[in-house]
């Protein structure tokens, strides 16, 4: 039977499904259940500690872990809710799943917002960090690479992208508008309809009216028709209210130019869809690619593969 550190359990929802850490009493499982390698088993099948880490019952780890295995995940909507901080159980789980393979991450956005929502320890906690689809790369503590959008395109062609970015969000017509609409990062820039400085609940309703409307989907292909050709970038949607601009080629494959060594990569994402920014890792044919559809989704798929 598998356990957790701190009395945190996996177990399975009443009707089906992975729950989350806790969420079914002591040790995260229905009453008078745990799960094993033969699935959910009753207390007297499983004994009583279900997940409480130091169960006899539990099988010790594996003694050294699998090195040639990377475990890579998005961060948006695959171990956090877009922009938010990933949860206790989160990183109680990542921690077991290090103890097994070798764990990285790769987000859209900069090292600096990642850690926000990751945590300071970031760099302890991951084997590899990729902020920017990678152009900002750590191995441990030790930064491997640190790209520039600037230095490829020219202050030139940088200013005629941004002035024809800030004059397509004036002229849309949208329930709501705040500020920040372009984003500078050292990678890309980061482009959105509704502004940056949103509040949670405006990005949340935005999301929903983009669904429908196609705000995004609309501008990404206008900036691809005027500069994808003439300036050599590309537009990725990613999470609720924006999209990322940067030099083709420069998704989030830029990441695996640091990871040759693996003989098996997998990649964990939500935004996989033809045009997401997901999407090349995804179907790259170095990865294995999974589709996840909330953090607690990536727990329960980790979960059957990896434990």
């Amino acid at each position: 039977m598998y356990g957790y550190p701190y009395g945190y359990g996996y177990g399975y929802a009443p009707y089906g499904g992975f729950a989350p850490f806790g969420a079914f009493g002591y040790g995260g499982f229905p009453a008078g259940y745990g799960y094993s390698s033969a699935g959910v088993v009753s207390s007297a099948a499983a004994g009583a500690g279900a997940g409480a880490g130091a169960d006899s019952a539990c099988p010790a780890p594996p003694a050294e872990r699998d090195e040639s295995t990377l475990v890579l995940f998005d961060v948006d909507g695959t171990l956090t809710p877009a922009r938010q901080k990933s949860t206790a159980e989160m990183r109680t789980f990542l921690h077991q799943l290090r103890k097994r393979v070798v764990v990285g991450i790769v987000g859209g956005s900069d090292f600096g917002k990642i850690k926000e929502q990751i945590g300071d320890d970031i760099l302890d906690s991951f084997d590899y960090v990729f902020g920017e689809n990678g152009l900002t790369a750590y191995k441990g503590s030790e930064q491997l690479g640190d790209d520039s959008f600037l230095a490829y395109l020219g202050e030139e062609r940088m200013q005629e992208l941004i002035n024809f970015v800030l004059a397509y969000v004036a002229k849309l017509d949208i329930p709501v508008k705040r500020g920040t609409f372009v984003e500078w990062r050292n990678g890309m820039i980061n482009v959105s309809p509704i502004g940056r400085d949103c509040s949670q609940a405006e990005r949340e309703a935005f999301n929903e009216f983009d669904k429908g409307a196609g705000v995004r989907v609309a501008m990404k292909k206008a900036i691809e028709d005027k500069f994808g050709d003439a300036f050599g970038i590309q537009v990725s949607i990613g999470g609720q209210i924006s999209m990322d601009v940067f030099p083709k080629g420069w998704t989030k494959v830029y990441c695996l130019r640091y990871l040759d060594a693996f003989d098996t990569i997998h990649f964990f994402g939500d935004k996989t869809y033809p045009g997401g920014n997901d999407y090349e890792i995804f179907e790259c044919d170095r990865t294995i690619g999974h589709t996840v559809t909330s953090p607690d989704d990536t727990r329960a798929q980790c979960e059957e593969l990896f434990f």
